[in-house]
Order: structure tokens, then C-alpha cells, then sequence
């Protein structure tokens, strides 16, 4: 039926014979065969505000950084190298025949407020935090950083085209994040100490990089910006067709599991030796091969190494082309030998100084489409 001037009337021919879209969007795991996909922008990216829950995630010294560059943007020195790197992996994406998209540039200096505080923003360069496609569908995740609150906003034109295309759209509670979600007085465990998390359980919050998908299996990690009640939102919200098992990290300031627990291939994890106790991965685990990440390789660049919101392991930050193809850091060539030995094919790509922004190749994108079905790959 359509409507008329206020009135439904019964729908055409045509219209009955075109049926249900077909969604562009559609993606279950994370190896199957990549044909679009969402890449972040580093244009006019401005250090986050001062938050705790920003703050908790650095070292003493960026934190009180941040007190003074907060909401100020980023010097062309760190953003020229890190453009330059960027548009060449556009172009390598371009050259493997991948679709790809990119969000709106935005002003992220400008000031924004909610009933209950403002903030600033921060930048749109890492779409994979703040969207999980599962399926057919697209969700906007609330993320408890405030400065990205409304990072989702420049890519509401991309959405929206999905959207008429025939994906599914939803966006997640948007969280207050007040006083309440946080707890007072945090400080980060130091070695020996307990682990524990800034946040309460207030409401849900959760970042999309802190899930990997493999069929109807989702592994997570609870970190400084998803919590217990944002893992339980999302459980209840895809239902009982799927699977959430959470990955016990021992990392003191955890956030992402993408440079923690990387899922390769089917049958194939990569993980954190300092971070993930083999022993203790959930048991649905127990016929996959293990691969342990090697060292990652140091990084010279004085600079790079004071600016890098990103630890060591970013090495692991790698992009699943297929179930062989693998797009990885050049200068991490200890990853990229340890790839060629398990099999896998590495292309070697530079996106080093990314790492100021938020991340590396699989931060950096949002896998849109991957040519598969919905399969399970445990017992």
C-alpha cells in the first residue's frame, strides 16, 4: 500500500514486482572477501577535550597536554605526513577494486552542548569506534568520550544513501554521559594492582572497535569505554541468533580489542601475548590456532612516539582483504614476516603516523560489504 494526498491507496504493478531492496550493506565476519568499505577523514581534527575518560587512557604527561591543547586543532606536521599515508591506502583500497566511501569534512572546533555539558570535538578518522555492521545492519554505538558525541553525524549522508538502499539503521541509547557513568577519583592500575575500569554501569556505552565479528560469534573486551551494560545492550538488541563472548585482557588502560584479539581467518586468531592469557580465552576457542604476535618493531620518530594516542600493538592493526590477503604496516616487518609464515599474504601499506588520530588500518575503516553468507565457525 502507498499513500495519496493522506490516503493509502493499493501499490502498483511495478511496485510490488521491485520487492525488497537489496541492502549494499553486508558483512558477517572479518575475512570474507572486502568489496566496500568506510575510510575516516583527518581533515580539520582537533585534539579531544580534556575528559576523564580521556585522560585515563594516557600517560600523565599527554594528559596534562591535553589540559592545554584540548579543543585546539592538530599542527600540519603531524596532519601533512599522516594525510600523505591515507590517500595512498585510498589508493592501494581503489587498486584491489574496493568501493570506497568517506564521511563528511566537518568543523570538529566547534562547541556543542547536551543539557548537562559542551565539549568540543575531536575528528571523524576512525569510523570503526563509533559504527558495527552486523549484517545488513548499521550501528551507531554511544560512545563515552563526549567529544564524539555527535562523530556519527558526518557520515549521516552515507547512512541515509544506505538507508534508501535497503540497510537496516539503528542507533543505539544516546548516553547522558553525566557524572554518574564515571568513577570519581580514577586512576589506572598499576603493575600488580587489580585491573579495573573508569566506568560505572550507569547507563550503556560501548565503542565498536571494542567487538569483532566471526559469523554469529562476537568476541569483546570491557574496557574504559565499553562497560558491562553497554555489552548487555547489544546482546538483548541482536538476540539469540548470536553469540557474545568476552575476552579477558590484562592491558591496564584497555580500550579496542583490534590491537588485543584479531580475528584472521576462520580457525585463525592473532593475539597479544602481553595482554591475552592463552589459558584463559573462552573454551569456544579451543580447536582454533593460536597465533602469538611477535614483537612489534620500534619506532624511531621521537615525535611520533610523544603524539601517538596508540600503544606498541598497533602493529596487530591490521585490514583482512580476504582470507589470505592482509594490508599491514611496512615498518612492522616482524608482523610481516609472522603473517607470510601462518600462510596469509601481507601487502604492505604506510599508515604510521595515523597512530596521533587514533589508530591503524583497521581503525581507520569500517568494513561496509564482504561477499559471504551468515555462518557459524564453532561448534
Amino acid at each position: 500500500m502507498t499513500t495519496v494526498q493522506g490516503q493509502r491507496r493499493p501499490a502498483t504493478v511495478d511496485e510490488e514486482a521491485a520487492g525488497p531492496l537489496a541492502s549494499p550493506v553486508g558483512s558477517h565476519n572479518e575475512w570474507d572477501p572486502l568489496e566496500e568499505i568506510l575510510v575516516g577523514r583527518l581533515d580539520s581534527a582537533t585534539f579531544p577535550s580534556r575528559h576523564p575518560v580521556v585522560t585515563c587512557n594516557v600517560p600523565n604527561w599527554a594528559g596534562r597536554l591535553l589540559g592545554l591543547a584540548g579543543g585546539f586543532r592538530y599542527p600540519r606536521l603531524l596532519l601533512e605526513r599522516a594525510q600523505q599515508e591515507l590517500e595512498q591506502f585510498v589508493d592501494l583500497l581503489h587498486a584491489l577494486d574496493i568501493t570506497v566511501r568517506r564521511p563528511d569534512a566537518v568543523d570538529h572546533k566547534r562547541r556543542f552542548r547536551t543539557p548537562d555539558w559542551s565539549s568540543r570535538g575531536f575528528c571523524n578518522t576512525c569510523p570503526r569506534d563509533s559504527m558495527l555492521v552486523i549484517g545488513d545492519e548499521i550501528i551507531e554505538t554511544p560512545m563515552a568520550w563526549p567529544c564524539r558525541y555527535f562523530e556519527t553525524h558526518s557520515y549521516r549522508p552515507v547512512l541515509k544513501d544506505y538507508f534508501r538502499r535497503g540497510a537496516r539503521w539503528t542507533a543505539a541509547p544516546k548516553p547522558q554521559l553525566t557524572d554518574e557513568l564515571f568513577v570519581p577519583g580514577f586512576r589506572a592500575p598499576k603493575r600488580g594492582e587489580p585491573l579495573r575500569h573508569i566506568l560505572t554501569d550507569f547507563e550503556p556505552v560501548f565503542d565498536a572497535a571494542d567487538f569483532v565479528r566471526a559469523g554469529r560469534d562476537l568476541f569483546v573486551t570491557r574496557s574504559n569505554v565499553t562497560n558491562r551494560m553497554g555489552i548487555e545492550w547489544l546482546r538483548r538488541h541482536l538476540g539469540p541468533g548470536y553469540r557474545i563472548h568476552e575476552i579477558a585482557s590484562r592491558c591496564r588502560t584497555p580500550m579496542h580489542i583490534d590491537t588485543t584479539f584479531v580475528l584472521l581467518a576462520p580457525g585463525k586468531v592473532l593475539i597479544n601475548p602481553e595482554y591475552i592469557d592463552v589459558d584463559h580465552l573462552p573454551d569456544v576457542l579451543s580447536s582454533w590456532d593460536i597465533l602469538v604476535a611477535p614483537e612489534p618493531d620500534p619506532i624511531d620518530d621521537r615525535l611520533l612516539k610523544i603524539t601517538s594516542m596508540c600503544g606498541k600493538w598497533l602493529s596487530m592493526n591490521v585490514l583482512m582483504v580476504d582470507e589470505k590477503r592482509v594490508i599491514a604496516e611496512r615498518h612492522h616487518t616482524g608482523m610481516l614476516r609472522a603473517l607470510e609464515r601462518w600462510g596469509f599474504e601481507p601487502i604492505p601499506s604506510d599508515l604510521l603516523h595515523y597512530a596521533p588520530f587514533g589508530g591503524s588500518f583497521h581503525c581507520a575503516t569500517l568494513d561496509i560489504r564482504r561477499r559471504g553468507s551468515l555462518q557459524s565457525y564453532f561448534d
